[in-house]
């Protein structure tokens, strides 16, 4: 069959789809990954095949996202994972929506929706694979008469905001029943000859690799697969071949917070001396431009401005993060202690919140960060086998779940089960039916 990854340019979001790629690939699919031209090299660089649609968006130049991560970090629609999701009002989500559609959902999709549509409609895949905020996705996918599906990159945020605006949607009167997010797709939807349909906001099914003892929202359709880490291209220095000396630390930060936000939500400086002290072997990831504002650097500490993960992680007795998913899950599947420091960003105190509370990390959200706090709570990482024990269940939940190979199966019967507008493409890839459109 023919598979069509669609994510806007978000790095970030968009590694989490590659190792399903490439199990689909190695399984004899077509495979092909539509973004906007920002994203197409780092695309090329994972060795599927890349079709640039539209323009690059405009996020990060966007007044609203400027005023919120400039000056009011995190406030606004993001502060709602800290109380997420069942004392949310219907106040509260009708704003959100306002807020996230028209100026983040809006400005994403829009310049690539109509151009995603257009090769959808000639190149006619059977399944679309959507990050969960690309939902032009989804539109191009109904379009062309395709099954189509979320991949998650974290837990299912957007799944819970949608299942909670929809019951408290039922319980206003008609005159109150304001539905931003279906006003908003049926616009896009009606304008490329289709209609709004509730999978439009949530796909047909839900491909996620998180666990689910951090929830899943009820009603959905959820196809578990066990995370893989890949962050690109990874040469494992020399240093990171030999076994430590004493225990070592993994600190990192994230990747979004220097390369879209320009900096971290605490003090690198401050919790570099926090630790500077311990017996301990401190890998912090810091990029160059965030190295060069440190005043010192303790001789404990390894500065690195990149190294992968996945061969780090299994050599660390603790890592220190900001509660973002690629790292949160890359510790989890090796077993590894988590003190997690998050930002008030979207899903990463959620995360955080629901490992320290099943004894699987500690948390300190960053406003709350000093240096004696991280200091303190790293000791307790290190010395406690109640939480050690807590991360190896986790690892043990997560190495449980089906591996990407394994998935492919159940998304060719899904596919079958829930494409429709024509005569579709048959399952093993031969000529399609569909009348041609030029």
């Amino acid at each position: 069959m023919r598979v069509l990854l669609v994510s806007y340019a978000e790095k970030t979001h968009f590694l989490s789809m590659v190792p399903l790629g490439w199990a689909l690939r190695t399984a004899g699919h077509e495979v092909r990954v539509a973004t906007q031209p920002e994203l197409a090299d780092a695309v090329a660089g994972t060795g599927l095949t890349v079709v640039p649609v539209g323009r690059d968006h405009t996020l990060y130049r966007h007044r609203e996202w400027a005023r919120r991560f400039g000056e009011e970090e995190g406030s606004g629609f993001f502060d709602m994972g800290e109380s997420w999701p069942d004392d949310l009002t219907w106040q509260d989500l009708t704003w959100g929506y306002r807020e996230v559609v028209s100026w983040w959902w809006r400005t994403v999709n829009g310049p690539m929706v109509g151009d995603l549509t257009d090769f959808c409609l000639r190149w006619e895949p059977d399944l679309v694979l959507w990050e969960p905020g690309t939902f032009a996705g989804a539109v191009a996918a109904q379009a062309s008469g395709a099954a189509h599906a979320r991949v998650l990159w974290s837990v299912d945020l957007f799944g819970w905001m949608r299942e909670r605006f929809l019951r408290l949607l039922a319980e206003q009167p008609p005159g109150r029943r304001e539905d931003v997010l279906a006003r908003w797709l049926g616009a896009q939807a009606e304008r490329l000859g289709g209609r709004f349909e509730e999978e439009l906001t949530r796909g047909h099914f839900t491909v996620t690799h998180m666990p689910a003892s951090l929830g899943r929202a009820d009603g959905l359709h959820y196809v578990p697969m066990r995370y893989v880490p890949y962050n690109g291209r990874a040469v494992v220095p020399e240093w990171l071949r030999l076994p430590p000396e004493r225990p070592r630390v993994c600190l990192s930060l994230g990747l979004s917070a220097t390369e879209r936000l320009g900096r971290y939500a605490v003090s690198m400086q401050g919790l570099l001396d926090a630790l500077g002290d311990l017996d301990v072997e401190v890998v912090a990831t810091v990029p160059p431009r965030q190295r060069a504002e440190l005043a010192s650097v303790p001789p404990n500490t390894r500065l690195v401005s990149f190294v992968p993960l996945h061969a780090l992680m299994p050599t660390c007795s603790a890592v220190i993060d900001h509660g973002g998913p690629g790292t949160v899950c890359t510790a989890a599947v090796h077993g590894v202690p988590q003190l997690i420091l998050p930002r008030r960003l979207l899903d990463d105190r959620l995360v955080a919140r629901g490992l320290a509370d099943q004894g699987m990390a500690l948390m300190i959200p960053s406003d709350d960060v000093t240096e004696e706090s991280t200091r303190d709570h790293l000791l307790r990482l290190l010395g406690e086998p109640d939480l050690r024990r807590g991360a190896e269940r986790l690892r043990d939940e997560m190495t449980a779940m089906p591996a990407p190979n394994d998935v492919v199966a159940e998304l060719e019967r899904l596919t079958a089960l829930h494409r429709g507008g024509g005569a579709a493409r048959p399952a093993d890839g031969g000529p399609s039916r569909r009348r041609a459109v030029s």
